[in-house]
């Protein structure tokens, strides 16, 4: 599809395919995924300055937590009902990657800095515990400007792998002691390579367990074993997806733009056997002859979504990168 086809399909036939009007109210989605705007959700509270909303955790005690690249206020806490409960954190100028990692009142956050070319471990409440410079014993860097960090992945027993998907494309693993024990992917061609390895998560649905890495400019996920061996990638025409994020039997991410277009993305979501079945404010799921066929834009709802964030009630929110320095949005399950 060219670039004219591409813009006549959004502008005309998108709408058609994405909007449901339920009772007055938009409904965005696909399936038995579809969701309402819920336009209220912080409305009243944007006091706080942010610049870019990157990424967002939920604890196990109800908190929302969203990492900003906003020095005056890195980390801003909210409840369910879009309250602003918190904030701290000054030192993160890059602040991109925010990853949740421990159990209950062991909880910690794993935040990366893209300006630092470092990552941190933190408490809930901004106490340092640990940081990370460049991997430069690997012998995959000549220097720690190389290395740009944009994702963390923590195993329940506490090993990290680390996605650096600004820089050399390397997902370097840590193991309990936080030494480092392997690394791999980086940037090439071939399916084991990595060009924007903007995320990275660990697929626990199934038996082994995997990782799933973004590789966000050939518009797929890449599914590796623990030890970094390729297994396989789930490609999604036209999506430049951000990172995975697993609930449940789903895997959702934020599309940052449709085929590189600004002011373009969307939110997919995959089924456990890795298939699109729901498109947030995105053209309808379709596959042929067992292959996705081009996602796209068909709501300007979102400019860029950054990330996705799902509560325990399965409510969706949506942070926004270089998107007018707006708070997340909140969508509500419909039925």
């Amino acid at each position: 599809m060219n670039r004219r086809d591409f813009m006549i399909d959004m502008g005309i036939l998108g709408i058609a395919t994405c909007l449901e009007w339920k009772e007055g109210e938009a409904i965005y989605g696909h399936n038995h995924k579809k969701y309402k705007w819920d336009r209220t959700w912080n409305g009243s509270h944007q006091t706080l300055p942010i610049k870019d909303a990157h990424e967002m955790v939920f604890t196990s005690d109800g908190r929302i937590v969203l990492l900003t690249n906003e020095t005056k206020n890195n980390l801003i806490f909210f409840d369910k009902k879009g309250k602003i409960t918190a904030n701290w954190g000054k030192d993160f100028p890059g602040g991109h990657g925010l990853s949740l990692a421990g159990q209950v009142k062991d909880q910690s956050l794993f935040i990366t800095d893209t300006d630092r070319h470092q990552f941190f471990q933190v408490s809930l409440d901004g106490q340092m515990i640990r940081t990370w410079d460049a991997p430069v014993e690997t012998g995959k860097y000549k220097d720690i400007k190389e290395f740009v960090p944009t994702e963390t992945a923590i195993t329940a027993d506490g090993e990290i792998y680390v996605a650096d998907g600004y820089g050399a494309q390397f997902i370097t693993h840590y193991g309990t002691d936080g030494k480092i024990k392997n690394i791999f992917g980086g940037r090439g061609d071939g399916d084991a390579f990595l060009d924007t390895a903007h995320g990275i998560c660990i697929d626990t649905r199934n038996v082994p367990h995997t990782l799933i890495v973004t590789d966000r400019t050939r518009c797929c996920f890449k599914r590796y074993s623990m030890a970094g061996e390729y297994i396989s990638s789930i490609h999604l025409p036209g999506a430049n997806v951000c990172r995975p994020v697993i609930k449940g039997d789903y895997l959702y991410a934020a599309v940052l733009t449709s085929s590189s277009l600004s002011n373009s993305g969307f939110v997919v979501i995959l089924d456990k056997e890795d298939k699109l079945i729901s498109c947030i404010a995105g053209s309808t799921p379709m596959y042929k002859d067992g292959k996705a066929v081009l996602s796209y834009q068909t709501v300007q709802l979102f400019k860029h979504p950054h990330d996705v964030m799902i509560d325990d009630e399965d409510n969706l929110y949506v942070s926004q990168w270089n998107s007018g320095n707006v708070y997340p949005y909140k969508f509500t399950p419909w039925k």
